[in-house]
């Protein structure tokens, strides 16, 4: 007799969170794993410590393959802890519904004007935020921001969202509400309110007015510091939490057993008592931004990038091969760490053991083309204050600019090198751009200098920097002929 198929997780399961009377207080745009595993875990635990209606209604951006499995599981997933020692299992049950943006524009701008939402954080990552990497700006001439600029009633964007939300308010009850953005953005915080206010400011000037006084008297903008590896969700972790729980999740997020948030305590409506779950309330943000901006997502982006060069799927074989381990030490001891000061209390040198620790995490397999994707717009987050340093002192930052090569080499590869699927696999908006200027470009000397000289990919500052460039030109050009492993070897 064929086994009985399993039970789908529900409100039925005896380890599920009783829900029941949660009410929401907070919108959250972008239902990914990220958010799921991060600030749905900590809301958990300020719910049980604390209680309150803070409840969060998910938003999805096109996908509905998340929202339709949460509401097939009354709002339920599962977060499974993932470590080399094993794996625990958790349910968050935070969400009290979940939708997606495109298929219920309207219904955005409504949910965030609604008395009851009192946070609307995002975790849209950098992409999502329309603005100029070149400027920091808002990229008022692309056609999503146009189009939410003069449709009110159905923005795609999330700062569209967010400011037609925030009209909703002012005219509808005047409530207080918090912009919580928790994406790696130099101080992400001011980065939002700044990108929020142009999109108000461009509105017809009666509405805009109306709007940014709104936004200055009942809005609060804190920047925050995440930190989680939540790798994406595959079939093997469906079947393990079949295996080990007893249900089917269409939905389940992996993650690694180390979380870190990192927030201002500045909030126009209240807040849960996220410090009931770990998170850390400090004036301090920016110098924890420091730290994870370069030490740990730099060095993470070189790690990657050389691992898929040498075929590496993920970051712990990556990080496995001893080349790639040094070139990974050397880049943040030497050239990350003298651009950060450590907040109070942090030990840089054991956080940089537990960095090595967690990117060793066999069991976890975050794949290099993961961390790879939008190096576009993360690598100017991360090279050009210490580069920038290090040039002004008289030092060449050879492992920053292998960095920056090895980022060419994955994403720009030259006629007739071939940088192997998981640098094919990596998505990035800037992809399209770069494959032209390989085209044109004779030389790795000549990539350099299109890219990061005429394109400015790192900045108008570093762009200005003739041996920082050529450095890059001449390492990328021993990947092409040598390997990235002869290139990690030689930038030393």
């Amino acid at each position: 007799m064929a086994a009985s198929p399993l039970p789908r997780l529900s409100g039925a399961y005896d380890g599920a969170p009783q829900r029941s009377g949660l009410r929401p207080g907070i919108v959250h745009l972008g239902l990914g794993n990220f958010h799921r595993a991060h600030q749905a875990v900590y809301t958990r635990a300020a719910l049980d410590a604390a209680g309150g209606d803070w409840g969060i209604v998910g938003v999805g951006s096109r996908s509905a393959s998340v929202p339709d499995a949460m509401h097939a599981q009354s709002m339920l997933y599962t977060v499974v802890e993932i470590s080399p020692q094993g794996e625990s299992f958790s349910i968050p049950g935070t969400h009290t519904d979940a939708f997606t943006a495109a298929a219920e524009p309207e219904r955005v701008a409504a949910t965030i004007g609604a008395a009851e939402t009192r946070i609307v954080s995002l975790t849209v990552t950098e992409n999502g935020y329309y603005y100029s990497p070149r400027t920091g700006h808002l990229a008022v001439d692309d056609p999503a921001i146009q189009r939410d600029l003069t449709d009110a009633a159905r923005p795609t964007t999330p700062i569209g969202q967010i400011v037609r939300g925030l009209q909703s308010r002012a005219r509808a009850h005047g409530e207080s509400i918090t912009v919580l953005s928790c994406d790696n953005l130099a101080e992400n915080g001011r980065h939002t309110e700044r990108l929020v206010k142009e999109f108000a400011g461009l509105l017809p000037a009666a509405e805009a007015a109306e709007t940014l006084a709104f936004i200055e008297r009942h809005v609060t903008f804190p920047s925050t510091m995440v930190d989680r590896i939540v790798p994406a969700t595959t079939e093997h972790y469906r079947r393990l939490v079949a295996e080990r729980c007893g249900y089917r999740d269409e939905v389940p997020v992996p993650a690694e057993p180390f979380t870190m948030w990192v927030l201002e305590d500045r909030f126009a409506a209240g807040r849960p008592e996220w410090e009931a779950g770990g998170a850390v309330f400090s004036d301090e943000v920016s110098r924890y931004e420091e730290l994870k901006v370069r030490l740990l997502n730099g060095t993470h982006s070189l790690i990657a990038y050389l691992g898929a060069l040498t075929g590496a799927a993920t970051i712990p074989e990556s990080v496995r091969q001893p080349q790639v381990e040094a070139a990974a030490r050397a880049v943040l001891r030497d050239e990350y760490r003298p651009s950060v000061t450590a907040p109070r209390g942090v030990d840089l040198d054991a956080y940089e053991e537990e960095l090595f620790t967690r990117w060793r995490n066999t069991a976890l397999g975050h794949r290099t083309s993961q961390v790879g994707s939008d190096g576009s717009l993360k690598l100017r987050q991360r090279i050009p204050v210490p580069a920038l340093a290090a040039l002004d002192s008289g030092r060449t930052p050879h492992f920053l600019a292998l960095t920056a090569a090895a980022y060419l080499a994955c994403l720009a590869p030259l006629p007739g090198f071939d940088p192997g699927p998981h640098a094919a696999a990596m998505v990035d908006p800037a992809r399209t751009v770069l494959a032209r200027q390989a085209e044109l470009s004779s030389s790795s000397a000549e990539l350099a200098r299109r890219v990061l000289g005429e394109q400015h990919l790192l900045g108008e500052e570093l762009a200005g920097r003739d041996e920082f460039i050529a450095r890059t030109g001449e390492l990328l050009d021993v990947i092409r002929r040598h390997g990235a492993l002869a290139a990690a070897a030689q930038a030393g």
